[in-house]
């Protein structure tokens, strides 16, 4: 019979084996019979192991072989209330980062949503309609654009799909307040323009009015000259008149500034913004950065155009602002008033301006509308043909393989390729003229 002892180890306790003689062993023997072994457990931080016997019963020899059993030091936890204290401290940063604004805003991925189930009708548009469901509506895109915190601002740097912009990057010149005004009434002129433009071409009776001549943005060059646009005007300013001619609407400016050349100093006078007063200031004109053919004041009107419709389509827009889901409101609205299905069953998204004569303009965000769709499930993307070659390419790097990036022109080359996704056909004859 062997005796197991055990030896500390390195901090381990492992039984270790010694070799017995026949005396030890018959001397064992006895023990186990005549020994009242007592075995008493410490605290486990102790980590030892007290073996206490009946003092007269036990002989030198067996007290030879009892060995005490060392546990091994309680740990030194030095470390742990510095690492606590920076847990702690990182923690409070954390919070108070998250917590303070910065003049930082995003442009982030947003959301792509049907716009089927924004529409409503009132009893006048239902007694003159019909509504046709479709079982792959048309989404519409937005990103979104707040001000950020601290902590944002530096989440949104690291965030490939995120840009940061400065007040000056995002507003201009503008403040925060009168640029979302001019955003909502972008937004308004795009859902009529979009009921204007779907209407006829289904061949109802409608008609389009432009408004006055108000300055939405300005175009400035990297080194504005002293007689810029950039630095005479302002937005939200109204021009009534250029080089003498009265300019009642957008579209008086447009056959008479064909005439003049990049450079040419101009008379222009102006209604400032907020007041009633007139004042004539000299303006030298430059050439469009979208078109190097083509001479601009140096201005972005807002779109103040007015539309007249035989019935009212109400389009829930809720809080979004801009221009940019004219395109998708259109294509909406038409599959809404025809029969059969616009997308063929395809879940088809859309951006884009639409203008009276069904041309389709440039967005903002592209890369981030991009991301939304493709989020949303989306195999086909429609987007404006006028976005840059980089723009383009950076909304097809993010599409991947499984959206399909579409640029288009116009209102018909939209239609087009729906009818090649096995869309139906939308023609001028949907109602009896």
């Amino acid at each position: 019979m062997r005796l197991l002892s055990t030896r500390t180890i390195k901090g381990l306790i492992r039984p270790f084996v010694r070799p017995r003689s026949a005396n030890q062993n018959a001397i064992m023997l006895s023990m186990m019979i005549a020994l009242d072994l007592t075995v008493t457990s410490k605290t486990v931080s102790d980590m030892s192991i007290d073996t206490t016997t009946t003092p007269s019963s036990v002989s030198p020899t067996v007290a030879a072989e009892q060995e005490t059993v060392i546990a091994p030091r309680q740990r030194n936890m030095w470390w742990a209330l510095p690492l606590l204290t920076i847990v702690w401290l990182i923690t409070g940063a954390l919070i108070a980062t998250s917590m303070v604004k910065v003049n930082y805003w995003e442009v982030a991925p947003g959301s792509a949503e049907e716009v089927a189930s924004r529409f409503s009708f009132d009893k006048n548009a239902l007694s003159q309609i019909k509504r046709y469901e479709t079982s792959a509506p048309i989404l519409f895109v937005t990103a979104y654009g707040s001000k950020l915190s601290a902590l944002d601002a530096l989440v949104g740097v690291l965030d490939p799909d995120v840009d940061v912009l400065n007040r000056e990057e995002k507003f201009g010149t503008t403040s925060p307040s009168e640029q979302r005004r001019l955003g909502f009434q972008a937004m308004a002129s795009a859902k009529q323009i979009a009921e204007y433009v779907a209407l006829n071409r289904l061949g109802y009776d409608v008609s389009i009015q432009y408004g006055k001549l108000i300055i939405d943005r300005l175009v400035c060059e990297d080194m504005p000259r002293p007689l810029s646009a950039c630095l005479q005007l302002n937005p939200g300013d109204t021009i009534t008149s250029f080089d003498g001619i009265k300019i009642p609407s957008l579209s008086d400016l447009m056959p008479i500034i064909a005439d003049y050349s990049p450079g040419d100093v101009v008379e222009v006078t102006i209604t400032p913004h907020k007041t009633k007063d007139s004042v004539t200031k000299k303006i030298e004109l430059m050439v469009s950065p979208d078109d190097p053919d083509r001479t601009i004041i140096g201005v972005r009107p807002a779109d103040t155009r007015t539309v007249d419709l035989p019935f009212e389509v109400d389009i829930d827009t809720d809080s979004i602002g801009g221009p940019s889901a004219g395109l998708s409101f259109t294509l909406a609205l038409l599959d809404e008033l025809t029969a059969g299905e616009l997308t063929g069953g395809v879940k088809v998204a859309a951006t884009g301006t639409i203008d009276g004569d069904e041309s389709v303009g440039a967005i903002g965000a592209l890369r981030q509308k991009t991301v939304a769709v493709k989020a949303s499930g989306a195999t086909v993307f429609l987007v404006p043909s006028a976005q840059t070659p980089e723009e383009l390419s950076a909304a097809r790097r993010v599409a991947g393989s499984k959206l399909r990036i579409v640029p288009v022109a116009n209102l018909g080359e939209a239609l087009k390729v729906l009818e090649e996704l096995g869309g139906s056909v939308i023609s001028n004859d949907a109602i009896e003229l």
